[in-house]
């Protein structure tokens, strides 16, 4: 199968990307944490504006989705008032940073957060999907998110940043971090990494300077799940989708003081007591979380199957990896999987062991069908 190619920018506030069930606009919260105004907020934003349905994403951004074009300008004057919009569109588009969810108040993280949200203007023009990582709480959480630059500690401790693609890399000073952010920026610029468009892919074919790539990060990394946290209450989004009625109901009835966004389809709510779930998903061993499938059609206008319904009856059948696509762009998991379900021409084509892009072990599956293939 041939490899459909992804957009090459992500949507924004400023610059929001159609799709089929209207305008997706990200939210990129600092931080990765909403108060409890913002929350709120953000949910009478999209029953408004869109369609009810806010995406959680694997940047630990969130996206409204179904926003008509002709209210995008109230919605950003909305945003606006919240304190969720960059004055700056080019600040807006540049703040790609991801930081572990627990991050405690005046910390390393913050700082480092702070500091190179001040030097996001001196940065050299990067493609739209290059960001940052600050993976520097007690515990090392971020090794599998998508970033490029990667602020890490040593076994012992030390500050270092870390090129996205290299095993090793150099001690920084907490006061350089930023100026060293830039340098690595316009190393990856002016050795042709434009062309590449990630670091990762970059360094496939160009070399580091030697003194950037010595010391080790840590290497143990510590997960996520469902249930309580010294932080608050984690909870589950199946396939990173939050209604926003039920995500109210859930804030307002646990009490909670602020929410925490993640890259895993995972949200935090500080403070939380327990409550009804509200739809959420709060068994850590729920199959759901396994499973990852786009919104299908006709929310996507590449997608030509749905997808979520499926991917909910078939989740407890493929307890060792599933993933539904509307499209072979992959875009909910672009990676193998042990099953794919791939939409084509109204139809579902099956690929073991593979990227939704690959040659598939059976074609044009109805979903009838595949409901009883996986038995």
């Amino acid at each position: 199968m041939t490899v459909v190619p992804a957009k090459g920018w992500c949507p924004g506030a400023y610059r929001p990307m159609m799709s089929g069930d209207g305008l997706i606009v990200r939210v990129r919260p600092r931080l990765g944490c909403l108060t409890a105004i913002q929350v709120l907020g953000l949910c009478e934003a999209s029953q408004h504006f869109g369609n009810g349905i806010i995406d959680l994403t694997s940047r630990a951004n969130l996206q409204l989705r179904g926003v008509d074009e002709k209210d995008h300008a109230a919605l950003m004057q909305r945003l606006d008032a919240l304190e969720l919009l960059d004055a700056d569109p080019e600040i807006e588009v540049r703040r790609n940073i991801i930081v572990s969810p627990f991050w405690e108040a005046g910390d390393l993280t913050v700082r480092l957060h702070g500091a190179i949200s001040e030097r996001l203007a001196d940065l050299p023009a990067l493609p739209a999907k290059m960001g940052v990582c600050l993976d520097t709480g007690k515990e090392a959480m971020l090794r599998g998110v998508s970033a490029d630059f990667r602020f890490e500690l040593s076994m012992e401790g030390v500050l270092l940043l870390r090129a996205d693609g290299a095993s090793e890399g150099h001690p920084v000073a907490e006061a350089d971090a930023g100026a060293a952010l830039i340098e690595m920026a316009e190393w990856f610029c002016k050795t042709g990494g434009i062309a590449a468009g990630r670091m990762s892919r970059h360094l496939k074919t160009a070399s580091l300077p030697d003194e950037w790539h010595w010391l080790k990060p840590r290497w143990d990394v510590s997960t996520l799940s469902p249930g309580a946290s010294h932080a608050g209450l984690i909870y589950g989004a199946p396939f990173g989708s939050l209604d926003a009625k039920a995500l109210r109901g859930l804030f307002q009835s646990s009490n909670a003081t602020a929410l925490r966004v993640t890259p895993w389809r995972l949200f935090l709510l500080e403070d939380a007591e327990p409550s009804p779930d509200f739809g959420f998903v709060i068994n850590p061993g729920d199959p759901l979380l396994q499973v990852h499938a786009c919104p299908g059609a006709p929310a996507c206008s590449s997608a030509t199957v749905a997808t979520r319904d499926l991917a909910r009856k078939l989740a407890a059948r493929a307890p060792r990896g599933l993933h539904v696509s509307g499209c072979a762009k992959g875009c909910a998991h672009p990676r193998a999987t042990k099953t794919t379900l791939v939409g084509r021409d109204g139809g579902y084509d099956l690929v073991k062991e593979g990227c939704p892009w690959d040659a598939p072990l059976r074609r044009a599956v109805s979903a009838e069908e595949m409901l009883t293939s996986l038995d």
